[in-house]
């Protein structure tokens, strides 16, 4: 990343939006934040973190939207992170994986949205091939484990996450993400 990056600034602003706001003043942020990141992206299109970021806010906000009106936001994040896979499948960790991942389990399945238990658990555990240690593979992995009722497995995965090392200014983020640990720990 070069000085300059728009990387930097949309993730910062993404946790500020996800962790930082609620209700509409959270949708709201995310909305402008998602046309900043599509902005960006579109300037460097063969940057697959650009586009594994618009995919992140993007379906970010679609889940502080709710409701059939975000099936939409979350089909498109579908696309660009397929895209970013063929682009460059380690970016970023490994990220596209992740996010892909978590996208198919917790958007409904058939007839309603894209939702598959099955490759949701193949994509996060090739997210974990990536990147074994990272706070967000583990977290996701972790969250689906739980989703599916297994919580053995699932406590693994969290606490994994929890344990993983700080990312150099992601702070906020960090932070954010060990509240969520925490959260699912305590429904163990």
């Amino acid at each position: 990343m070069a000085a300059g990056d728009a990387l930097v600034p949309i993730q910062q602003q993404w946790a500020v939006c996800q962790y930082q706001q609620t209700g509409k003043a959270k949708e709201s942020c995310l909305e402008t934040l998602s046309t900043q990141a599509e902005a960006a992206s579109a300037k460097e299109p063969f940057r697959a973190d650009l586009l594994i970021w618009s995919a992140i806010v993007k379906s970010t906000w679609a889940g502080a939207k709710g409701g059939l009106g975000a099936l939409g936001l979350v089909k498109e994040a579908k696309a660009k992170l397929e895209l970013a896979l063929k682009q460059d499948p380690k970016a970023l960790d490994g990220s596209a994986y992740t996010s892909l991942g978590s996208l198919y389990y917790q958007v409904p399945g058939w007839p309603v949205g894209f939702g598959d238990d099955e490759k949701a658990e193949q994509l996060l555990k090739q997210a974990l091939t990536i990147n074994p240690d990272g706070i967000d593979p583990n977290f996701f992995y972790g969250d689906f484990l739980l989703d599916q009722g297994r919580k053995a497995e699932a406590k693994t995965y969290l606490d994994k996450a929890l344990a993983a090392p700080a990312r150099p200014g992601r702070e906020v983020a960090d932070e954010g993400r060990r509240m969520e640990i925490r959260d699912r720990l305590a429904k163990l």
